[in-house]
């Protein structure tokens, strides 16, 4: 066993981490504005990096372009998901309304394999490909952008949730949309927003990994998969535990990879997952309810 590699291991689960936590964070958006879970977070991820490849690689549009028309336009894919099935079903039931979720991602994944094929595709790595050294570790440049542009994604948040009056409505209303609309808060369009704040969130962490591992019509499941694993492991529905869960769970995927076998890999989330419910289900940083009979 190779100790000098734990550096890079490390490296490698923060970066994947950053990803799983913007994920994560998509799904407490929905979580907290609806109560239910959105299984078309994946493809929201997706989407963003497909449409960006598409724009900058066939129609030449600059790259910092397609990639903010990529998040602008998943951001729109998040609304009509709200505006259409999501809001428009008869049957209001939470697990009806999960069930639309599987159905827009089977669809967003049907839709995405005949515009762009089975192949893998990839966008240019930001800052170029010479890596740096750290502690024996490699850091390619689009790893310290991944964790830059996370950083401040989660900082805009907290600024936006906590000091402006648009973010604290929202707040309101997922904590009581009676409440809330008793007031004059448009809960529908705070709603529609959550949505919206969703897809970006998924846009964005596809376009940041995309340049490290490529991405296809059904990239974002495996990636949304671990995203919700990362939410449950944190404590669903909490905002400073999909950021830990996720980092948390990227930590021990690339570790667990490096000393036990990279083929397990994709397991090791789910064996966390299962792991979490049945010993903690609210997860590290969830409420615990208690009921009194």
């Amino acid at each position: 066993m190779n100790w000098n590699l734990i550096p890079q291991f490390f490296v490698s689960g923060i970066t994947n981490g950053s990803i799983y936590a913007l994920i994560a964070l998509g799904f407490c958006l929905i979580q907290n504005a609806t109560g239910i879970v959105n299984f078309a977070q994946g493809d929201f991820v997706m989407l963003g990096a497909m449409i960006a490849i598409s724009l900058h690689q066939v129609a030449h549009v600059p790259l910092p372009l397609a990639l903010m028309i990529g998040i602008l336009g998943t951001a729109l894919v998040g609304i009509a998901l709200q505006q259409g099935p999501v809001r428009h079903s008869r049957n209001r039931d939470i697990l009806t309304l999960v069930m639309i979720t599987i159905g827009a991602s089977i669809s967003f994944r049907g839709a995405a394999m005949l515009v762009w094929g089975k192949s893998s595709r990839i966008l240019p790595p930001i800052g170029g490909d010479a890596p740096l050294f750290f502690l024996e570790a490699a850091i390619m440049p689009q790893t310290l952008w991944i964790l830059a542009v996370s950083l401040m994604v989660l900082g805009l948040l907290y600024v936006f949730f906590h000091r402006t009056l648009l973010g604290k409505a929202m707040r309101a209303a997922a904590d009581n949309p009676f409440g809330a609309a008793l007031i004059g808060i448009s809960v529908r369009r705070l709603v529609a927003l959550a949505f919206a704040l969703s897809g970006a969130l998924g846009a964005l962490a596809g376009i940041l990994i995309t340049p490290i591992t490529s991405m296809s019509y059904e990239g974002g499941l495996m990636l949304g998969l671990k995203g919700f694993a990362g939410a449950i492991l944190g404590g669903y529905g909490s905002t400073v535990g999909a950021v830990a869960g996720g980092l948390l769970l990227g930590i021990l995927e690339s570790f667990g990879a490096g000393f036990i076998s990279s083929s397990y890999k994709d397991a090791i989330a789910f064996i966390v997952l299962l792991g979490i419910l049945f010993l903690r289900p609210a997860g590290l940083f969830g409420s615990v309810r208690v009921r009194r009979l």
